[in-house]
């Protein structure tokens, strides 16, 4: 009687279908994505130093774990199977010896010494031998029975061990060595079985694998302990990576804003030939480039300014004469003495106006060369608003034309004069283009959200006229601006809506304009009420900046209709 050849005969082993519990069995868990993980999904790095960091971690991390994974299942399959082989092969050669050689009906007490002396092994197992009594009872014998019954061993292996194997006829391996491992209270066990041929026995052991399971809990820790280094020094790499890229483009993103802020001489250090160093030539290029274009335009611009200042300073001279000669004409004509003669008498009024309005232009040019020069100066003073506008409408002779809505009272921090010619040009545009009534309201706001402490004055005037065309609304403030290429000309110089912004503009506000919903066009005036930012400045130059007022009582807003 031989015994059946083994499981670990190197391809010929047959496992057993193994049962719930067994260690072959992997659970797997999908990722639950709570609150806290859709808001930690919600979150957007936009620090590129972070993102680097965590690109490297990511990359280290999932190489760190492959390599763990596969070294920890190559070490695992590597001790599992050099145990279980030498455990096989030991009983096997242990059923060998001593179940082969025990009689076809062997006796409980024959069965339990052959299974001692079995277990008796340098392998350290446990042993229970099957065999059947002359009356067809099945006998047990077994090495230890508080740690190895029959009942322990699975009922899938008893069925493949007791199972015939078909072959050839007089096949020695009818009956082949059969193995599982299985884990019993958290402990691993190795459990086999088989049976000798010819009718004899059938022995199953049981060996502990508890020894190899510490060995691997160990290897695992180790691994662990690895990758976690290895993560922690990719992220030490990773940041220092991310160092070496970073402060070039932190030293760049600085010069760009220092470009932005109008240094245009700015430039950066550049070092080495890779990507970075020739990103920094081209922004030295590209700011040398920018830097000559601004300065080729701020010289065309100074020669423009210088050349309308000196245009606007040699013409005051002629029309000084010119002005007195119109006076002079004027006088005549209003005194009807028939000096001039009636058929040149239109002529006459005709120059009379044209040499005013050139007197106008050349004054609201020297005025806009002083905001372009940025010599212009406020001379600030506390003053009733009420009255202030008052005296601008009873000056222009418009007290039947203009509707004030002001309460007495109102003071504020302004340029008297200032606030005269941004008046005056305001109501004298909406009197030419609009016509009247105009209405003009004066209310005091609060500040709004954004803007500094303080409260604001807010002057409306508001025409009846028939509007802004809505393309023209964000031009009315342009110098020179026209409605229509087809009327160049207009009674005004197209100056004064342009120089009654500036004027607020250095008062610390601002003018707008809007069409009304009830109809006609609305300029909203809005000044800080304390004089904003600006200091009063008693040393101004009053022979260039105290001219005549820039505002005709016609206005001198551009043609906007």
């Amino acid at each position: 009687m031989r015994p059946a050849h083994t499981a670990a005969s190197r391809g010929g082993e047959t496992r057993a279908p193994e049962e719930p519990g067994d260690e072959g069995v992997i659970d797997e868990t999908g990722e639950d994505r709570g609150p806290r993980g859709r808001m930690l999904a919600g979150l957007r790095f936009t620090s590129l130093r972070l993102r680097l960091v965590l690109v490297f971690g990511l990359v280290a991390l999932t190489a760190a774990v492959s390599a763990s994974g596969i070294a920890y299942w190559l070490n695992r399959e590597a001790v599992l199977t050099r145990t279980q082989d030498a455990a096989l092969s030991d009983f096997h050669q242990e059923l060998q010896s001593h179940a082969a050689a025990l009689p076809p009906h062997p006796s409980q007490a024959e069965l339990r010494d052959a299974a001692t002396e079995m277990a008796d092994s340098s392998q350290h197992y446990a042993v229970v031998l099957l065999g059947e009594s002359e009356e067809g009872h099945r006998v047990a014998g077994n090495s230890d029975l508080d740690t190895f019954t029959v009942a322990d061993v699975p009922r899938a292996l008893r069925d493949a061990v007791g199972e015939e194997q078909k072959g050839a006829s007089g096949d020695p391996a009818a009956y082949h060595l059969f193995w599982q491992r299985t884990v019993e209270d958290g402990t691993p066990y190795l459990i086999g079985g088989a049976r000798v041929a010819g009718g004899g026995p059938t022995g199953y052991l049981k060996k502990s694998l508890q020894a190899e399971a510490d060995d691997l809990n160990s290897l695992a820790w180790s691994l662990g302990i690895a990758t976690t280094l290895a993560l922690i020094g990719a992220a030490l790499l990773a940041h220092a990576a991310a160092t070496t890229v970073l402060k070039p483009v932190h030293r760049l993103g600085i010069a760009a804003r220092r470009l932005g802020e109008g240094k245009l001489h700015t430039r950066l250090r550049v070092s080495g030939t890779d990507e970075l160093a020739e990103l920094s030539r081209t922004f030295n290029r590209t700011a040398a480039a920018l830097e000559k274009q601004v300065d080729a335009m701020s010289d065309r611009e100074e020669a423009s300014r210088r050349f309308v200042a000196d245009m606007s300073h040699e013409l005051r001279t002629p029309l000084t004469a010119i002005t007195a000669v119109t006076e002079v004409l004027e006088e005549e004509l209003d005194a009807e003495t028939g000096s001039v003669d009636p058929m040149i008498e239109p002529a006459v009024r005709l120059v009379i106006g044209e040499t005013r309005r050139l007197n106008t232009l050349v004054e609201n040019l020297m005025e806009v060369t002083r905001f372009d020069a940025g010599t212009a100066r406020l001379v600030l003073d506390t003053v009733d608003i009420a009255d202030q506008i008052t005296a601008c409408i009873d000056a222009r002779a418009w007290l039947d034309a203009v509707e004030l809505d002001a309460e007495r009272g109102i003071m504020a921090h302004v340029d008297p004069r200032r606030l005269d010619v941004i008046l005056a040009n305001l109501i004298g545009n909406a009197l030419k283009h609009g016509g009247s009534p105009v209405r003009v309201s004066v209310r005091v706001e609060p500040p709004t959200v954004g803007e500094e402490a303080g409260d604001r004055l807010v002057i409306r005037v508001r025409d009846h006229g028939p509007g802004i065309p809505e393309e023209v609304l964000p031009h009315v403030f342009d110098r020179f601006y026209k409605a229509s290429a087809s009327r160049p000309r207009s009674d005004g110089s197209g100056l004064g809506l342009s120089i009654a912004v500036e004027n607020a503009h250095i008062h610390g506000g601002d003018i707008g304009a809007a069409n009304s919903p009830e109809g006609g066009a609305v300029f909203t005036l809005r000044l800080p009420m304390d004089g904003g930012a600006v200091e009063a400045e008693g040393d101004e130059d009053t022979g260039d900046d105290g001219g005549a007022h820039p505002a005709t009582p016609g206005g001198e807003g551009g043609d906007r209709r």
